[in-house]
């Protein structure tokens, strides 16, 4: 079992100084070219792989242009369009309403602040999060997904358990400066090393820190369930 750094500010550093290490070109891994592709990704990304959400986008990006064409769409060609992501039906009624409003109330521009965003359909923080960053280049939140909320618990970094319980924890102890990489380097060790189901500790860089490690650690704090 590692051993966690105290106060929590010191485990993040040290956390985020190996991690930096290990990662060095970490960064997003949809594939877009614009505010509305970068959006549209993302709401399709829920509970989704991005490897997955790349294919469909590739094709759903070349019939679909702007967001009146996505919000005149019938519902039945554009869950077609996008029938092998989770949930398409929902996701595409919240595509074509969410463009519908972009194309009515914002001038066909994708909003660029927190309370426009999660006013459209399918748009929760952690969706108007990623655009904000990576398509205004505004931070002002941390990205928590399902990697970020495995990893953050497993090291000991938050005990919150609910994604808009550990951003606020998180806020507090992540320097701001890191806000958006923190997301990805958490997403990048837990997709390599730190997996959901048995995860490689003896190949971890960060297990000697980490309270949850399989070697001599009982419980993984994620799930609260013994290994």
């Amino acid at each position: 079992m590692g051993t966690p750094l105290e106060p929590r500010e010191e485990q993040v550093a040290e956390v985020l100084d190996r991690l930096y290490e290990e990662y060095p070109d970490s960064t997003i891994s949809l594939n877009y070219s614009n505010r509305l592709e970068l959006l549209i990704a993302v709401i399709l990304s829920a509970q989704c792989t991005d490897e997955r959400v790349n294919k469909v986008c590739a094709d759903l990006f070349e019939t679909y242009e702007t967001p009146e064409e996505y919000a005149n769409a019938p519902q039945e060609e554009l869950a077609e369009a996008i029938n092998s992501i989770t949930y398409y039906n929902n996701k595409a009624k919240y595509i074509r309403s969410a463009c519908a409003d972009i194309a009515e109330k914002h001038d066909g521009e994708v909003p660029d602040t927190m309370s426009e965003l999660t006013d459209l359909a399918g748009v929760g923080r952690k969706t108007a999060n990623v655009v904000l960053q990576h398509g205004h280049d505004v931070v002002e939140g941390i990205v928590v997904d399902t990697h970020v909320q495995r990893l953050t618990r497993r090291l000991g970094i938050t005990e919150e358990e609910s994604p808009t319980a550990i951003e606020q924890d998180l806020l507090g102890v992540v320097p701001e400066g890191d806000w958006q990489q923190f997301t990805h380097l958490m997403i990048d060790h837990g997709r390599a090393t730190c997996t959901a189901i048995n995860p490689d500790c003896d190949d971890c860089a960060l297990a000697d820190v980490c309270p949850s490690e399989k070697g001599d650690g009982d419980v993984d704090l994620a799930s609260g369930e013994a290994w």
